[in-house]
Parts: structure tokens; C-alpha cells; sequence
């Protein structure tokens, strides 16, 4: 089954992150479509570094475009199809002098569409061990529920008691044209049900005010949080179905009851008399609602997706003069607002920093699939010139816009998470450690002037944003001893390490013992090595990957003979990986050896598993003979990597032509 054909396959919000996610012109999703086989088949991410492969790819893709139109023009009803391929082809010709630059675009919405099915898997692993959510979290989304019931419940009733006022208005009118006594005492009722109305409203309103504190400054905090650590890999739901929901509802009943105490005015006017609780008790109330509306229709109006480029690392890194994409939402879900919210964007509205492109979108309810207000550019253009130390510069998009909704007249405003703007795409390694390192440790996006004196981050927090990007680019964390390395790589044997600090400098800028790299260009050189040649390893946990050489030679010296195990190179900058093995001599002696680490320049010429299965040491009489036998601590080899192997053992046939040739590594040591 193709990777295109898993994505048609998931659950309805990871499919919708797959629609989103071709909700833009780079790459039609009909081409994606129709040509499934043949681009999963390519190797993009070679030709985005490949001039001539890039071009070779370009050309076939013209002519499989061609093919498929000529396909189109072959059936009744695929008109629309066959001018769509014609229309595409014709704007793909504009890559036609830099074809890598499409290559480059083409492997970004793969690696994404890779994204999106491995947090699926990982969902479904979740629910396979029936993981649930925190009982916090579901209680306090219980409390919300409940809370809006019950004003919903209390809205309804104010209906009936106003339609009561209203038919005792009519009711006193006839008696008042009768006796005194009972005008006075009809008098008296009428005030009470004055009062009591606007009582009642008054304690809607504090229940709608610690419903607005639920919902505002712990379930909308709640998740800016989580959408702030899933931007550098944290696993977090990031959905917003919930919180639209609420809003819409809580604002609802707001609108309904602004409505009830304009309808008072109509109570006024047919009949008013001395200490009238109507004219004493309307004006404040009034206050109040409009207050609360104010404010939660400010606090609606977010960032959806924060802003991210094709060719980007990650989230929140954009180039000079390259186009990204960004999305806002109203969770105000009203579709008299459609096309009417016209939303605008400034970059560090008190400076001089202009982006390029369509800086002004319409809410839009068609934009969503699930029909919520956004505005989503897709075309905007950083800036070309900037002054400062750029991958420690934080910059905010900012996004306006004015709401005008039954007689309230609110500005609305909100802003990116601080990005990080380079010039050139060496810069991008520096400007994503920049990223992890402000939303590891800040939570106010406000805080552009975070890195004049960053904060150090303690050992636990470091742990878990270190093991996201393994996640991220292996479907697989770091566990507890994997981290216990790193941590006494860093501070020494500890008796616990949460105590413990690391420096932005350090992690960033100082380099390591004995090396000419940082700590954060070390592991990143490992982070992709492990996504583009050791994924699958890495995630069914064939790679050992952190542990000292001290440990190591006492986890193997334990071991059967030709038991061995994978780690990561502690001295290659760019990322490197290596195994050891422990043999025996004569006598019975163990010994480990290890081979000399294998890094991007090798793994491109033959897989890490077709290496271990292939792999051959000369020993006496220079005879080639393979020392691994079991990955530890006792797995057969051919058991852990066999699935993986390039070439299936046996003749397929027996009269072939050609001798079968291998890439063999060979060790004389």
C-alpha cells in the first residue's frame, strides 16, 4: 500500500491535517494523487541536493503529466481533470532553471505526509494500551460541559421569565383600570418580578464569569501550551473542535442575554413607576455582558498553525525572501461573519520589517473542512534585509481585524509565536536550536527579548524536549536510559539529575570536550541521520544508539560470542553510527571491537541493515568471516534485520546470466 493511499485511510482529524496540508498551490493534491506510484518511487531529498537528478526528475514528471492528460482526453467525464493537468504542467515549467527547488518541495510534502501517519500509528498505539488523557484534563473538561449546560439551561428559562414580565404588564394595565387595592398589590408583584429577573441574570453572569476564567485563562492557556511544545515535536493534541464549541456556545448566551436586557427597555416604555429596579439595575448588568463579550471574543481569535515554510527545518524558522504559510481562526463559529472579517498582517508592528504577499484574507468557513472561521495565508514572503544576530532575533506576526456582530463593535488581535528569520539555509540548524530553546522554556510569546538573558533549562525539561525530537523524526523517544547517558555525558555521575541545569551556551555555543561542535550540532547531525537512514530501526528499538563505551564493554562482556549492539558516534559532527561486538578468544577471554562509524556518505550507498547483514572482518588466511551474530542482548541478527534486508537469501533463479555483485564493507581491524 502506498503512503498516499494510508493517508485516505486515517481518522478524521489526522486526514484533515492531510487536506490542510495540500490546501496550498506548491503542489496540487490531484497530481499527488494520480501520480501516487511513481513519486513515492523517487528519491526527492537526493534530488533537492542533485542538480542533474533534480532535472532528470522534472523531465519525467512532465511527461507523466502529459500521460496522464492524454489519459483524461480519453474519458466522457474527466474534462475538468484534463485542463487541470494541462494548467499544472504549465506552472510547473517555472522550475524549469532551478528543478531542485521543486525537488525540495516535492520531499517537504512527503516528510510531512510521514508526520501525519506516524503521529497517527502513535495515536493508535496510545489507544491500543488504553492510555488515557490526564484525569485532570478530562475532569476539567467535564466542569466546562456541565458549566455551559447550565447556563444554556438558565438562558432558556430567562425566555420564559421575560415573556411572564411581559404578560404581567398586561395583566396589571387591566386591574388598573379596576380597584386600588388591587393595583397596589399587583404593583408589588410586578417589582418583585423585576427584581427577580434581574437577579436571576445577574447570577448568570457569575456563572458565566468563572465559566469565561475556565475557558480563557486555563483551557485556552492549556492549549497555546501544547500547540507551543507540538511545534518542536511534543505529541499533543492541538485540536480545536473543543474550544470552538465552547466559545461559540458561552458567546451564544451572551448575545441572548444582551438581547433580554435591550427587550427591558420595551418593559420601561409600556410601564415604569418610582425605584423601577429596571432603570437602577440595567446599566451595570449591561456593563457586565458587554465586558464579558469583549473579552471573549478577543480571546477567540488565535493562531491556528504557526507560521512554517516547505523547505523549512521546522515551525517558526523562515527564510528571506521564501514564501510561508500561517493560519488564523475565530473559534467564534458564526456564519453571518463569512467573508465579512477581513483579517491583516504586520510583522514587529513597531518596527520596520514588511513581508511580502496578500496581506489581507477574509475569514472563510469553505478554508476548514470542518467549517471554522480562518484566514489562511499561504503565499506570504519574508523580508529580504536584517540587521541583527539573526537565529537569536524573535519576531511576531501580528493579524487584525474588527468585529461588528448585533451592536458590538470589538478590534480583535493576535500574534505567531516568536519566529526566527535567516538569509541562508546554513543558518536554519542555528535558528532551530533558537526555537526548541524559547518554547522549551517560555511560555509568553510576547517575549521577544528572550535571549538577551536566556534562562537555563533544568535537566528534566531538556530530557523531554531532546526525547520529542527523536519522536519526531524517529517515532520514537528516548527512554530512561538512553537519557541517564546523555544526562552523565553532561554533569557527571549523579545520584538525580532534575537539580541539574544546562546553559543556553553551553547547549548551543560552547563546544564539547575534546571536539571542534556544539552539544545541539552533535545531536542534530544524529537527529538526521536517524530520519533519513535509521527511522525504522530507531522506532522498533534496534538502535541502542546513547551509551558510554565504559558501559557498553560491560553490557557485551556479559554476552553470548558475536552478540552486538548499535550506538551514535560521539566524535563525528554531522551524525555517526557504529556497532561493537564482543568475541572470545582461545582461552576464553571476551574481547570488544568496534567498527569505525558509518555516517550520511556511507548509509547513501548501502542501508545500515544490508551492511550488518553483509558485513565481514579478515582473520587468519584472510578469510572474510561476519563476527555479528545476535543484536543484544540475544536476538538473532537475521531475526532483528531481516525484514529490512535489500536482498532475499536463495536463488530466485537458477539460470541467470550475470554474477550477483554486493557492496560488502570489509574491516582489517
Amino acid at each position: 500500500m502506498t503512503q498516499w493511499e494510508r493517508l485516505q485511510q486515517l481518522d478524521t482529524v489526522y486526514s484533515q491535517r492531510a487536506f490542510d496540508l495540500y490546501n496550498r498551490d506548491e503542489f496540487p493534491m490531484e497530481v499527488r494523487h494520480y501520480l501516487a506510484h511513481w513519486i513515492e518511487g523517487q528519491d526527492w531529498e537526493r534530488a533537492s541536493r542533485d542538480s542533474s537528478q533534480a532535472a532528470f526528475l522534472f523531465q519525467v514528471l512532465l511527461e507523466n503529466l502529459d500521460n496522464q492528460f492524454s489519459r483524461f482526453a480519453q474519458e466522457k467525464d474527466s474534462f475538468l481533470l484534463q485542463r487541470n493537468f494541462r494548467r499544472y504542467k504549465q506552472n510547473f515549467q517555472k522550475y524549469q532553471e532551478e528543478p531542485y527547488t521543486l525537488a525540495t518541495i516535492i520531499n517537504w510534502f512527503l516528510v510531512k505526509e510521514r508526520e501525519i501517519l506516524n503521529d497517527a500509528e502513535l495515536a493508535q498505539q496510545v489507544q491500543a494500551l488504553q492510555v488515557q488523557p490526564a484525569a485532570m484534563e478530562l475532569e476539567s473538561q467535564r466542569q466546562v460541559e456541565m458549566s455551559l449546560k447550565d447556563l444554556k439551561t438558565k438562558v432558556e428559562v430567562c425566555v420564559c421569565e421575560y415573556t411572564r414580565l411581559c404578560v404581567c404588564v398586561c395583566v396589571f394595565f387591566c386591574v388598573f383600570v379596576q380597584e386600588h387595592d388591587s393595583f397596589l398589590h399587583r404593583r408589588r408583584e410586578e417589582n418583585a418580578s423585576r427584581r427577580n429577573f434581574l437577579s436571576d441574570i445577574s447570577a448568570m453572569l457569575d456563572a458565566a464569569d468563572i465559566l469565561c476564567s475556565a475557558l480563557i485563562d486555563e483551557e485556552l492557556v492549556d492549549w497555546k501550551r501544547r500547540q507551543q511544545k507540538s511545534c518542536i515535536g511534543a505529541p499533543d493534541d492541538t485540536s480545536l473542535e473543543h474550544l470552538e464549541k465552547w466559545f461559540t456556545q458561552i458567546i451564544e448566551c451572551m448575545f441572548q442575554l444582551q438581547k433580554f436586557l435591550q427587550k427591558l427597555d420595551e418593559l420601561v416604555g409600556k410601564m415604569t413607576y418610582d425605584n423601577d429596579p429596571i432603570l437602577v439595575r440595567k446599566p451595570p448588568l449591561k456593563s457586565r455582558v458587554d465586558t464579558l463579550l469583549t473579552h471573549l471574543i478577543k480571546s477567540s481569535f488565535v493562531v491556528e498553525t504557526q507560521p512554517s515554510m516547505p523547505q523549512g527545518r521546522g515551525p517558526l524558522v523562515l527564510r528571506t525572501n521564501v514564501q510561508f504559510s500561517v493560519k488564523v481562526r475565530l473559534l467564534y463559529k458564526v456564519s453571518e461573519l463569512n467573508h465579512v472579517m477581513k483579517v491583516t498582517v504586520s510583522v514587529n508592528k513597531f518596527r520596520k520589517f514588511n513581508v511580502l504577499g496578500t496581506l489581507s484574507k477574509a475569514l472563510n468557513m469553505a478554508e476548514s473542512m470542518n467549517g471554522g472561521m480562518v484566514a489562511d495565508f499561504r503565499h506570504l514572503v519574508s523580508p529580504s534585509s536584517l540587521s541583527l544576530s539573526v537565529t537569536e532575533e524573535l519576531h511576531r506576526i501580528t493579524f487584525q481585524t474588527q468585529f461588528d456582530y448585533q451592536g458590538l463593535s470589538v478590534p480583535l488581535e493576535t500574534s505567531s509565536l516568536p519566529v526566527v528569520v535567516v538569509s541562508n539555509s546554513s543558518q536554519q540548524q542555528s535558528a532551530w536550536a533558537s526555537v526548541l530553546w524559547f518554547n522549551m522554556l517560555c511560555s509568553d510569546p510576547k517575549n521577544v527579548k528572550f535571549f538577551e538573558t536566556s534562562p537555563a533549562a533544568t535537566w528534566p525539561q531538556f530530557g523531554e524536549m531532546l526525547s520529542w525530537q527523536f519522536l519526531s523524526c524517529g517515532k520514537r523517544g528516548l527512554d530512561s536510559d538512553q537519557l541517564e547517558t546523555l544526562a552523565i555525558k553532561l554533569f557527571g555521575k549523579q545520584q538525580s539529575y532534575d537539580s541539574c541545569k544546562i546553559s543556553w551556551t553551553k547547549f548551543s555555543k560552547e563546544n564539547l570536550p575534546d571536539t571542534n561542535f556544539t552539544l545541539w550540532v552533535w545531536l542534530d547531525g544524529i537527529l538526521t541521520l536517524v530520519k533519513l537512514y535509521l527511522s525504522d530501526l530507531w522506532s522498533d528499538g534496534s538502535i541502542m544508539g546513547f551509551v558510554s563505551k565504559g558501559k557498553e564493554r560491560l553490557l557485551l562482556k556479559k554476552k553470548q560470542n558475536g552478540t552486538f549492539l548499535l550506538r551514535f558516534s560521539e566524535s563525528i559532527k554531522d551524525g555517526g553510527i557504529t556497532f561493537s561486538w564482543v568475541q572470545y578468544a582461545n582461552d576464553g577471554t571476551p574481547s570488544v571491537q568496534t567498527v569505525k562509524p558509518f555516517t550520511s556518505t556511507d548509509l547513501k550507498q548501502i542501508a545500515l541493515p544490508d551492511i550488518l547483514c553483509n558485513f565481514r572482518i579478515m582473520v587468519a588466511e584472510n578469510i572474510p568471516v561476519n563476527p555479528l551474530c545476535y543484536l543484544y542482548p540475544n536476538t538473532p541478527k537475521d531475526q532483528a534485520f531481516g525484514k529490512y534486508y535489500s536482498e532475499k537469501t536463495g536463488e530466485e533463479n537458477p539460470y541467470l546470466k550475470y554474477l550477483k555483485t554486493k557492496l560488502v564493507f570489509v574491516s582489517k581491524e
